[in-house]
């Protein structure tokens, strides 16, 4: 697979452009990203699904700029993919044609059944795992549903029924009881699935979580793998349908999105109400995502490996030069949890996210060793994007910002409180990521000391004097919470 790959999704509403740059096998980020509303879809619904010429010519230019930039960057290969306004339009070989001649692009129209499969293995590889949750893709023209059970896509739907064919067909005449009836009978189809938890892909998705995040002063500013209860925030549809573009601006919907939010949330309320969602999870990755997974992914059965995180593995690529001691510190942090778990009264579904922490502290340093706490820090926040939750970014990003220092601030707790652990094991996990590094000061190319645990002490057996390392521990500090254990560390 080229290095450099360009994906284009040409959707009813919107064009869009993602180039990926791979820093080794399975590990990948993006480093060019466009759209353009260009809506493709607008008046074909009410003109037997027929493009129109001022859409066809927006869609040509934007495709045009889009070429144009992919050429900049030197992508050796792009993959451009169409979907429901497209497929659908009797005249789509004119603008095909077009496109061909002219732009040298050729452009493969997708059914929904393989739509709702990209978007399907974009969510199954890129978010935390999931088990029988169920993908929503709300476009202009369609919405399509993908089943997931971990990494498996078990069943694909795909529905004529999208925001601006609603908006067409049935807003722009004030019918919302038909628009309503219209949807039910779509709907049908979902009769025999059965999940509590709905993904949502696209931009109504997006927008909603979006406003939900500033009402509540979500902490972190990022939208992939954001989780709310669904039951808690069903209002907010029912404020949406019935609001006016002033009330939109106040519940944080952009102006560019004033026309389609109402068809787009009123198909998700009836998503929701027909299978009883509880969770509803954001997702940042949808069909563009997918079409680049699967020819990444093509020879694997469109599955990253086992335990195979690409956003770590990318972090790792690109900005720790050191790995051996990465891979040290990580197996050392590793140790001392299962030393220490039960002395420490640890939950063991913190031992991953220390590990995790341990294996990234060195990343900030190749930007700025005098800053490298800082740099980790939001190199985390930043791009830790795929396969975790926004709490494992949180308290990941945490451990490195006071890495080797002193423990969280009560500043920091209070800000992300939502998201961080109780104050106990945040301080003992970050007690334990420092310790090991102190532990490590003597850089050995492989760990020549060993730990055990005796009598509530910490034994250090080492044939090194360990020097620099017992001076750093001088200032360690200890979480409050482990003084009255009389916890020591024992060199012998």
């Amino acid at each position: 697979m080229s290095k450099r790959t360009a994906i284009i999704d040409i959707g009813s509403n919107s064009v869009r452009m993602v180039i990926y740059e791979k820093t080794s096998r399975f590990a990948f980020h993006i480093i060019y990203e466009s759209k353009s509303k260009v809506r493709l879809s607008e008046n074909a619904y009410q003109s037997g699904n027929n493009l129109q010429n001022d859409a066809m010519n927006r869609a040509f230019n934007a495709l045009s700029d889009f070429v144009d930039i992919i050429s900049s960057f030197n992508a050796r290969k792009t993959l451009c993919v169409a979907t429901s306004a497209l497929r659908d339009a009797p005249n789509k070989k004119e603008f095909l044609h077009r496109v061909h001649t002219k732009l040298k692009l050729k452009i493969k129209i997708i059914d929904g059944q393989r739509e709702a499969y990209l978007g399907g293995i974009a969510c199954a590889n890129l978010l935390p795992p999931q088990e029988d949750a169920l993908s929503i893709d709300i476009g202009g023209g369609s919405t399509e549903f993908a089943f997931i059970n971990n990494k498996n896509i078990k069943q694909t739907i795909s529905l004529n029924l999208g925001t601006v064919r609603l908006k067409e067909l049935f807003f722009d005449k004030d019918d919302i009881k038909g628009a309503k009836k219209y949807i039910d009978d779509k709907l049908y189809e979902l009769d025999n699935i059965h999940t509590k938890k709905l993904i949502g892909i696209g931009g109504t998705s997006r927008a909603l979580s979006t406003s939900i995040m500033k009402q509540i002063n979500f902490p972190l500013k990022k939208l992939h793998a954001f989780e709310y209860n669904a039951i808690s925030y069903k209002n907010l549809i029912e404020k949406i349908l019935e609001a006016d573009d002033n009330e939109l601006n106040k519940l944080y919907i952009k102006a560019n999105r004033y026309d389609i939010i109402k068809p787009g949330a009123l198909i998700l309320q009836r998503v929701m109400k027909k299978l009883s969602i509880e969770i509803f999870i954001t997702s940042g990755v949808g069909v563009r995502e997918g079409v680049y997974l699967s020819d990444l992914l093509r020879n694997s059965k469109d599955k990253l490996p086992a335990n195979y995180n690409t956003s770590i593995r990318n972090i790792l690529d690109l900005h720790v030069k050191d790995q051996k001691y990465a891979n040290n510190l990580n197996k050392l942090v590793k140790n001392l949890f299962d030393l220490l778990k039960y002395e420490f009264n640890l939950d063991e579904n913190y031992r991953s996210d220390l590990a995790i922490s341990a294996k990234l502290y060195p990343s900030g340093g190749s930007i700025h060793q005098y800053a490298q706490n800082r740099h980790s820090y939001y190199l985390v926040q930043s791009e830790l994007e795929y396969g975790v939750t926004q709490k494992q970014i949180i308290l990941i990003s945490t451990l490195l910002r006071y890495a080797k220092r002193k423990l969280p601030s009560t500043a920091h707790v209070q800000e992300y409180k939502m998201l961080l652990p109780d104050l106990n094991a945040l301080n003992t996990l970050s007690y334990i990521l420092t310790l090991s590094i102190y532990l490590l000061n003597h850089r050995p190319r492989n760990i020549d000391f060993k730990c055990s645990v005796k009598d509530g002490n910490l034994i250090v057996k080492s044939n090194k004097k360990m020097y620099l390392c017992k001076e750093d521990l001088k200032n360690l500090k200890t979480p409050s919470h482990l003084l009255d254990k009389d916890f020591k560390i024992i060199f012998s």
